[in-house]
């Protein structure tokens, strides 16, 4: 084989490998993408999620629900006549 054919067959050769690696470099740029949306969408789920939840807690915190049920479910009762105390230190 001559010279100027094994530049020609090298060349051939590099060009087939760096279409390979392009193709394969395509393709998971084209699968990191969709895990990207995927993990947007995931992550858009989590918020609204979390949203509802700071919601939630808010309705189970309110005092006026939590006078209620230490009323209804515990029997508990407001003192009539009480003092409140400062500390001084």
């Amino acid at each position: 084989m001559s010279r100027q054919m094994l530049t020609i067959v090298a060349l051939s050769l590099a060009i087939l490998v760096s279409a390979v690696a392009v193709v394969q470099a395509k393709h998971k740029t084209r699968e990191m993408a969709h895990e990207l949306q995927v993990e947007r969408v995931e992550r858009d789920k989590l918020s609204t999620e979390w949203a509802q939840l700071q919601l939630e807690e808010s309705a189970w915190a309110n005092p006026d629900r939590v006078a209620q049920v230490a009323r209804r479910e515990l029997s508990m009762v407001q003192p009539r006549n009480y003092v409140v105390l400062e500390s001084r230190r």
